[in-house]
């Protein structure tokens, strides 16, 4: 039987977080012959992969022959925000059931998107199961080492500057590496309504009352769900003043919520003033967009421990937690 031709001219497009479109060219006479195409698929492995899931790829994936461009899709062994080699070798299965096969194309490189809108929307949903009951708060805070506070008077003009954020969380996120933004915390404990004395950040707290961070001229957006081989659970939500740099890459990202009605973090006008509420049982992230300046609040010391075990600081997700994995690259 005549040989196949080597596939040439490699294209890849409409790439997502778990699937991508390819085509090839081959010889015309080879378009009627061949019965399947094998796909060699490797992840390029690297200093910030994600190590705890798909260390093995497979090899090679096998079709049956259809038109070109074809979409390769699979959660299984696709990840997103992730570096992926690609060859391909056409063959024709002949009838004592081996293949005649072409060589092998040159190797294509490629890199796979983040989470879409779509897939936020299945974690916020899978959040919402477990939120819990809203609690009251009345303050957004934020913990770090006396030193960065020390920075922040000597160098920043009294002024906390947004940062880029980590790669903690899901590894599909839009916002990691992408958004600048201040993290605070605004959990309490149900007992008593305070923020909690401890803190896995630093001794030293700084407390703004809500309504400076948030009211209705901010927007707020779901950014991500994940818990990290531990019961905690954690929620990431962004708040963005409308109309700001943040507020618009937000908006192309992420879900927007109802700032008075989610399972999350609301703010409410109650009898003239704004009331504000946080769900129970989940640890939420708030990240703002925007500069804050120490004057709008009060710095003082946390009298607990620094619970170090509870930090987030560049937190790998656990991929096989199925109360916060989707359906889709971890």
């Amino acid at each position: 039987m005549e040989l196949l031709s080597t596939p040439r001219s490699i294209e890849i497009n409409n790439i997502t977080c778990d699937s991508f479109r390819i085509s090839w060219a081959m010889d015309g006479g080879d378009l009627e012959r061949v019965t399947h195409y094998f796909i060699d698929l490797n992840k390029k492995e690297n200093k910030n992969s994600n190590k705890f899931k798909h260390r093995d790829v497979p090899t090679k994936l096998v079709a049956k022959a259809v038109p070109l461009p074809m979409t390769v899709r699979g959660h299984w062994f696709l990840s997103p925000r992730t570096e992926y080699s690609v060859a391909v070798q056409t063959a024709v299965k002949q009838s004592d059931g081996e293949y005649l096969v072409s060589g092998w194309s040159e190797t294509v490189e490629f890199c796979t998107g983040d989470y879409a809108k779509e897939h936020l929307a299945q974690l916020q949903e899978k959040a919402e199961l477990i939120a819990g009951r809203m609690l009251r708060f009345s303050v957004f805070y934020r913990n770090q080492h006396k030193e960065y506070f020390q920075h922040v008077r000597m160098h920043c003009g009294n002024v906390m500057k947004p940062s880029l954020k980590d790669n903690s969380g899901s590894h599909g996120s839009p916002t990691s590496g992408m958004l600048h933004g201040i993290f605070f915390s605004c959990n309490t404990e149900f007992n008593t309504g305070q923020p909690p004395q401890d803190s896995p950040y630093g001794r030293y707290r700084f407390q703004i009352p809500a309504l400076r961070l948030f009211s209705p001229n901010t927007n707020l957006y779901f950014a991500d769900f994940y818990c990290m081989y531990t019961a905690y659970h954690y929620v990431i939500l962004v708040l963005a003043p409308k109309g700001s740099p943040g507020d618009h890459f937000c908006r192309e990202r992420l879900p927007q919520l109802d700032i008075s009605c989610n399972k999350f973090l609301t703010c409410c006008m109650e009898n003239g003033e704004l009331v504000y509420h946080h769900a129970q049982d989940i640890i939420l992230e708030v990240i703002y967009t925007e500069p804050v300046d120490l004057s709008l609040g009060v710095l003082g010391e946390i009298s607990g421990h620094q619970l170090m075990s509870l930090s987030t600081a560049d937190a790998k997700k656990d991929p096989s937690c199925k109360t916060c994995n989707i359906s889709v690259g971890r």
